[in-house]
């Protein structure tokens, strides 16, 4: 590849609300000596791209937003012997996503499952990653545990009711709308509340016969603090995935003592690489297989070409969204 080719991507032009997103052309990035150069067919949009995107620019991280694709490999670092020039992959990547092209670590990649296409395979990796993550590594859950979602409908929650599901690990959600608990009841969960008209912790209560759950993942900061201690087992563990609207944590800290309960937190994108590695080198064993047997499938909500980012952003602003929503790199 001509090292001065140049690409169509989405900048980040200023911190604000969606309209900051930009077309720029930029250089095609080169992959050093561990890293595979993607050519890039669809490009997810989580939340952390809004966040960033609400921050503005920084010299930290690029300022194109996207850390998951799928593609097809266009070249390869000298290091790189596990995949070749051609190969149709998705990857985790530290930013760049929304572009025709971008760089990821040879250890964050991994083959495009069989059997589904491009668009459902960009919406794999932040989803895989970060389920994987929390659960099996930050909250330790064992054999026949049961967790509680809060935000079941959104990418890592719809992956994270059928995953666990199949895993054995009963699994209960929270949802804004009717629809949105029918949905996750329908990938498997078994209990989803409304928590705009339900009493999550009384329901979860009820269906474990008072004991309450053993971990619960929250991605909507320090609001539910209170009421998540209570919905948790004796040694149940916490793990918050964002600040939310900022709300401080604040729970009975006799609670916490009795129930002995574990509260943690954790982020995905300054994980160091070599755990992000040892992470793909699970998802390879346990959830590719389930992805190319079709007993796990990501959840689509909607695909917007590249240029209409800002249109995606504020869709997931909006939390309208059940599913994935994905960018595709080509579309118009």
């Amino acid at each position: 590849m001509n090292p001065t080719q140049t690409q169509q991507c989405i900048m980040i032009t200023a911190a604000g609300g969606p309209d900051v997103l930009k077309p720029r052309t930029v250089a095609v990035p080169s992959p050093l000596d561990d890293e595979v150069l993607i050519q890039v067919r669809a490009a997810g949009v989580n939340r952390h791209d809004c966040h960033q995107r609400q921050r503005g620019p920084t010299p930290a991280h690029s300022d194109i937003p996207g850390l998951e694709v799928s593609g097809v490999v266009a070249a390869v670092g000298r290091d790189v012997l596990d995949f070749q020039v051609g190969q149709d992959v998705c990857a985790l990547t530290d930013g760049g996503g929304y572009a025709e092209y971008v760089v990821a670590k040879v250890g964050h990649v991994l083959p495009m499952p069989d059997h589904i296409d491009h668009l459902a395979a960009a919406a794999v990796p932040e989803a895989a990653f970060t389920v994987w993550h929390n659960f099996f590594g930050v909250a330790r859950l064992g054999p026949g545990e049961s967790v509680l979602l809060h935000g079941g409908t959104s990418g890592v929650g719809t992956f994270a009711i059928q995953l666990l599901s199949l895993l054995g690990h009963p699994v209960y959600a929270t949802c804004g709308t009717p629809e949105k608990v029918d949905f996750a009841l329908a990938l498997g969960a078994s209990g989803a509340f409304n928590y705009r008209s339900d009493d999550f912790v009384e329901s979860v209560k009820d269906r474990t016969g008072g004991r309450g759950v053993d971990v619960i993942l929250d991605m909507s900061g320090g609001k539910y603090s209170a009421r998540n201690i209570d919905a948790l087992a004796r040694r149940g563990r916490l793990v918050h995935l964002s600040p939310g609207n900022g709300a401080k944590f604040e729970g009975n800290l006799r609670d916490i003592m009795l129930k002995e309960i574990h509260i943690s937190g954790s982020a995905l994108r300054p994980l160091p690489a070599n755990e992000k590695t040892a992470i793909a080198m699970d998802l390879k064993r346990v959830v590719l297989p389930r992805l190319s047997d079709g007993t796990l499938r990501p959840v689509l909500d909607l695909v917007l070409p590249l240029s209409a980012a800002a249109t995606a952003h504020s869709r997931m602003e909006a939390g309208l969204h059940m599913g994935k929503i994905l960018l595709e790199v080509g579309a118009h």
